[in-house]
């Protein structure tokens, strides 16, 4: 079958190669409320707190604020497109319908760079938590990551029920964490003393304040804008949500309800991270925008050193939230833009017991793993460990924000377009809000470019959608299949030109 307009050909697949491919349903609301704010809370364990070293406290919460925005924006769009298009190809299912395949593939290109980087950033900060904790020297990194990797993959291709129940409870230990930091932060909170310890010195870079009282704004508004890639660390990873559409039991009724329940929890922990854990004596914002252990600094704050060990377990449980929710992510993202022969086709085969896209899991993993390992062994174990995280956490924001923005155009589209497809959900802010979206996600962009580390990845994220583009070019776009995301993309525009000829 031929779609000449759109430059590609498609092959109709038997029985035989979707029962090969087959999921199964479980999730309900808690389910996926679950996974959206699992996948999301490392963020408010490490990562999110380098932007105090870019905008000082008020900078960082102005920041804040701007990307819960983008994200409302986001999220509520998402929301109206996944029951409408109830598929597990998520921002690729999107863009495709909206924008013909090639918009497909190039989104969904920008999500898989977002899903296979992300859990080697967290794995890189569980690796620091655990260094810390156990006093092991970082040259035996490398083990550590291998290891989480093995554990991981293995509670997410041996079943779907067992990878769903590890991540609820995972997820509820996360947030009994970090509502326990807020109680015991409280009573020891100074604000002003240590919240506000950031100045500006003679080469424009933070110093630290001895005696605090420093300015909400030490960098000025362009400080606030300079920190937006550190704030969406606190959100990243909401939308992957969508993906985990085919394995709920009521995608339609549920889906909406996970994703808006999901963001409202995180805006509420964002802002109470962000609050407290710099205002305690002995840690301090300064400290915090060059941490890699942010919460356990809290924690040792309060606690003493003493029992740093199990502090230490204790603030491991997000990272460890987080790790294992994106790993499904990831694996759910590649078995899609497979499936549908944009990836080569084995990569979507599902465990014949535990019907769990297994292949795209280990895939997704060996190249994670492979990068880290690549900076690790290129640059020496010191230099590359320091830079691993933010090297990677660059190229994973990189690769989200140009998502965010081609999902946010695709929800635009699709209204002006498709307007009388079935939408059970409708996103209250609609076209405006996507149209916000847009606007800051691009704003982030700009000023990640800034990020003297920000050179050093994207330049490894151009070589693979440069070589992904041409392997879709010469090979994938003449071996397409008719999965559902297709099938349902190309039905709905025969029907919108059905349309407009009856107008004509």
């Amino acid at each position: 079958m031929d779609s000449s307009s759109s430059g590609v050909s498609y092959k109709k697949a038997d029985a035989s190669y979707f029962e090969k491919r087959g999921l199964s349903r479980y999730a309900g609301v808690w389910s996926l409320w679950a996974l959206g704010v699992g996948a999301v809370i490392s963020g408010h364990f490490s990562g999110w707190n380098f932007g105090f070293s870019t905008g000082g406290w008020g900078g960082m919460l102005v920041a804040g604020i701007i990307i819960a925005i983008m994200y409302l924006g986001l999220t509520f769009s998402i929301a109206e497109m996944s029951p409408a298009l109830p598929h597990t190809g998520a921002a690729y299912s999107f863009a495709r319908t909206a924008m013909g395949p090639w918009g497909g593939f190039v989104t969904g290109l920008c999500e898989n760079v977002e899903y296979v980087l992300t859990p080697a950033v967290i794995v890189t900060f569980i690796t620091a938590y655990i260094n810390s904790i156990l006093g092991l020297d970082p040259a035996y990194s490398p083990f550590v990551w291998i290891g989480f990797y093995v554990i991981f993959l293995a509670l997410n291709v041996f079943g779907l029920e067992l990878s769903f129940k590890v991540t609820l409870v995972i997820t509820l230990i996360s947030l009994g964490v970090l509502v326990f930091f807020w109680i015991s932060a409280i009573p020891n909170m100074d604000f002003s003393r240590f919240a506000l310890n950031i100045g500006v010195g003679p080469d424009g870079k933070a110093v630290e304040l001895p005696e605090g009282g420093g300015s909400f704004f030490p960098f000025g508004f362009s400080g606030v804008l300079a920190t937006l890639p550190f704030a969406v660390w606190l959100f990243l990873a909401i939308e992957q949500l969508p993906l985990a559409a085919e394995e709920s039991v009521d995608p339609k009724r549920d889906m909406p309800k996970g994703i808006i329940l999901g963001v409202i929890t995180l805006m509420v922990s964002a802002f109470m991270i962000v609050l407290l854990n710099p205002s305690l004596p002995g840690v301090g914002a300064f400290h915090l925008g060059s941490s890699l252990e942010p919460l356990l600094d809290g924690f040792k704050a309060i606690y003493g050193d003493g029992g740093v060990v199990l502090l230490g377990l204790v603030a491991l449980t997000g990272l460890i939230a987080s790790f294992h929710t994106i790993l499904y992510a990831q694996g759910r993202q590649i078995y899609s833009l497979s499936r549908a022969g944009y990836f080569p086709t084995v990569l979507s085969i599902t465990h014949p017991k535990y019907r769990t896209p297994f292949v795209a899991n280990i895939a997704g993993a060996l190249v994670g793993l492979a990068v880290m390992l690549v900076i690790w062994f290129s640059l020496g174990a010191e230099q590359g460990g320091s830079i691993i995280g933010s090297v990677l956490l660059n190229m994973a924001v990189f690769g989200a924000m140009f998502s965010y923005i081609l999902q946010a155009i695709s929800f635009i589209l699709l209204r002006k377009n498709l307007p009388h497809i079935e939408r059970p959900f409708r996103s209250p802010f609609g076209i405006p809000g996507a149209v916000l979206t847009v606007i800051i996600a691009i704003v982030t962009l700009l000023y990640q470019i800034q990020d003297p580390n920000f050179s050093k990845g994207v330049l490894w994220v151009a070589v693979w959608f440069a070589v992904a583009i041409a392997y879709f070019a010469f090979v994938g776009r003449h071996r397409l299949i008719l999965s559902p995301e297709e099938e349902f993309a190309l039905e709905h525009k025969q029907a919108a030109m059905a349309a407009a000829a009856a107008k004509a």
